[in-house]
């Protein structure tokens, strides 16, 4: 993959906003949705299947295709969160403004969910050490899949992010001293980075025990998708990419061969070693997807995604995400077995009304808690105390949703 000469002035890519990029969001949300959706099995209750469909065959059809999908939907968002922190990143900016901002996009969210998830159905089934490591987001450190995935289940990313802000103000000056001709060669590594993740795990890592519902062991699969540091490969991936978009070295690589390659790449992990479907095989198409996709922004081309609708699906697509648990792994628990289990079209009916559920708890999480905690608490402060101009919320997604 050879650079281009650049299309575009570097200062314009930097002043340029992506919207679009807020739009596919939403697309990376909907991927983990329906991946929870159409598993054979309820988290909170496995005799309860979560799949729609009466008809065997078809449960399995939509289980297998969909089987990788939350995978590649959080490998989506672990990418963009470097490459977003680093297109907005403020030069001179103080370090406690920078944390105050990042953990009031993630905590405040994750504190409201978690509380809800508590009182529904987690407060009875999860111990202490389970649900205070879930509320402190350190429940992915620990290789054991009943603390990774408890409390509030789809939580467990924000663990990694958490890690990514943590640690983004002191990787972003190497990133940024890296020669631009350099920049593709360090990619290169850090995707190479995931493979070795996807080698160790498939072949170092105990496999054993192995789980009736897994087909690798909890160790096994903690190691190679759980694992916060072994995730920041996909983070400083998106830095890279990022640096690469503004130098103006991105090929010339359309969003729709982008997308071919993502679904190429999704075609993969269903044949290849399991480890390698959680980032290894769909990594650098995910790359190229949002480079692409920026890269479109950056020339001023009109996307699908940036039209109105798009914008909002893209802006409301964290809550959308946090909520998915709740609405349904525990909207499931409140029908009966008699009362689940449809056909063709009442199934697609069934998944289109937890979506749009989903999709309202998510838009109520935004609108009651994420932005009246932004504009409440995200202005910075002048050394002599003064307030400086707060950055509306809608002002700030305007560039790019961070």
């Amino acid at each position: 993959m050879h650079p281009t000469h650049p299309a575009h002035p570097t200062e314009r890519a930097r002043r340029s906003r992506l919207p679009s990029l807020t739009g596919l969001r939403f697309f990376a949300a909907l991927f983990v949705f329906l991946f929870h959706m159409t598993q054979m099995n309820s988290p909170l209750d496995p005799a309860s299947p979560m799949n729609p469909f009466a008809d065997q065959g078809l449960a399995h059809a939509t289980e297998k295709l969909f089987s990788r999908a939350g995978y590649l939907g959080v490998s989506f968002f672990f990418v963009l969160s470097g490459f977003v922190l680093t297109w907005v990143a403020r030069p001179g900016e103080r370090l406690r403004d920078f944390y105050r901002r990042r953990l009031l996009k993630i905590f405040p969210n994750h504190l409201v969910t978690w509380v809800v998830a508590m009182v529904l159905f987690a407060g009875a089934t999860v111990g202490p050490a389970v649900w205070a490591s879930n509320l402190a987001l350190v429940n992915s450190w620990y290789p054991r899949l009943d603390i990774n995935l408890g409390a509030n289940p789809p939580s467990w990313s924000l663990c990694s992010e958490l890690l990514f802000y943590l640690l983004f103000p002191f990787a972003l000056r190497p990133v940024l001293r890296i020669a631009e001709r350099r920049l593709w060669m360090w990619a290169w590594l850090m995707v190479a980075g995931t493979v070795a993740v996807a080698l160790v795990g498939a072949y170092l890592v105990t496999d054993t025990p192995r789980p009736a519902l897994l087909p690798v062991s909890p160790t096994q699969f903690w190691f190679g998708y759980f694992f916060p540091p072994l995730r920041m490969f996909e983070f400083v991936l998106g830095m890279l990419l990022a640096r690469i978009v503004v130098a103006g070295r991105w090929p010339r690589i359309g969003i729709v061969p982008a997308v071919l390659l993502v679904a190429a790449s999704y075609a993969a992990t269903m044949v290849l070693p399991f480890q390698f479907g959680f980032v290894a095989a769909t990594v650098l198409p995910v790359g190229a997807l949002i480079s692409a996709v920026a890269t479109a922004d950056v020339r001023g081309t009109r996307t699908l995604m940036r039209g109105r609708t798009m914008q909002w699906l893209g802006e409301v697509s964290f809550g959308f995400y946090l909520c998915q648990a709740i609405v349904l792994f525990y909207g499931r628990t409140l029908l009966d077995e008699d009362q689940w289990g449809f056909g063709p079209v009442g199934g697609a009916l069934a998944l289109l009304g937890a979506c749009l559920l989903s999709l309202l708890a998510g838009w109520l999480l935004m609108v009651c808690v994420e932005r009246p905690a932004m504009r409440r608490w995200s202005g910075t402060r002048r050394s002599g105390g003064s307030l400086t101009v707060r950055r509306s919320v809608p002002a700030e997604r305007a560039r790019v949703d961070a």
